[in-house]
């Protein structure tokens, strides 16, 4: 009797924004390179970005977390650099 498929470890979270056209953009990225992520949706109030403040020190989006690097990055641009130079050759 074949055994079932181990489930895959979801690595990546990106906490975004509803309407957010930077985590758009992140996201759209994540998909192109077939990461598979966890979305996480923030509060659109910084006021209550309890979370993502802690994960990453600040209230604003994106921010990515990448369990397979250590990773823990803030903002579209640094997000997508970081996933070109971990991910883009692969």
């Amino acid at each position: 009797m074949p055994r079932a498929a181990e489930p895959t470890a979801v690595t990546h979270t990106l906490y975004r924004l509803d309407g957010c056209p930077d985590c758009a953009a992140v996201a759209a990225r994540l998909a192109d390179l077939g990461l598979d992520y966890e979305a996480v949706p923030v509060a659109p109030l910084h006021s209550a970005r309890e979370e993502i403040e802690r994960v990453s020190g600040q209230r604003t989006v994106p921010v990515l977390v990448d369990e397979t690097y250590g990773a823990t990055v803030v903002g579209a641009a640094a997000i997508l650099e970081f996933l070109e130079t971990s991910y883009g050759g692969e």
